[in-house]
């Protein structure tokens, strides 16, 4: 296999493995540490810039969905790009785009374009692609109650 395409997966796969067990600072790492990185959320047209930006994001998550886990469905490679295929799973106990938690469970399936620098040693970029009506759906959804 192509030594960069090794190397992309292998930064994807410590991204995604930080990710899982909550090492956010693990998950930071992986990307460069200056204005560069940004987080790019396409179903709401927001791009949160710098590796600030990035903390922020990963934070607001990380508050919102604390038991937050990805399963990676398919992989997809090229120079420069990683992609990745996903479902996202967790329970909505904090606030997240102003929706207030309700304990939901919540199920996305979810596209991330993983994108590197010039020497794919760390990420510029991660950018996501997913289905925001239906996230909403889910977190504002009654639960059934239980009889007593």
């Amino acid at each position: 296999m192509d030594p960069i395409i090794e190397r992309q997966r292998a930064i994807v796969a410590e991204h995604i493995r930080c990710e899982n067990v909550h090492h956010w600072p693990g998950v930071y790492d992986t990307f460069v540490q200056d204005e560069r990185a940004y987080y790019e959320v396409m179903p709401l047209g927001t791009k949160f810039l710098g590796i600030e930006g990035v903390r922020n994001f990963y934070g607001a998550i990380a508050a919102a969905f604390p038991d937050m886990h990805i399963e990676v469905l398919c992989e997809y490679d090229v120079r420069g790009c990683s992609i990745r295929e996903v479902v996202i799973t967790g329970t909505h106990t904090g606030e997240y785009l102003g929706l207030k938690p309700l304990g939901n469970k919540a199920h996305v399936e979810l596209a991330a374009f993983y994108l590197f620098n010039e020497d794919t040693t760390k990420l510029i970029a991660e950018r996501i692609y997913y289905d925001q009506a239906r996230l909403a759906a889910q977190l504002q959804a009654k639960q059934a109650s239980l009889p007593a």
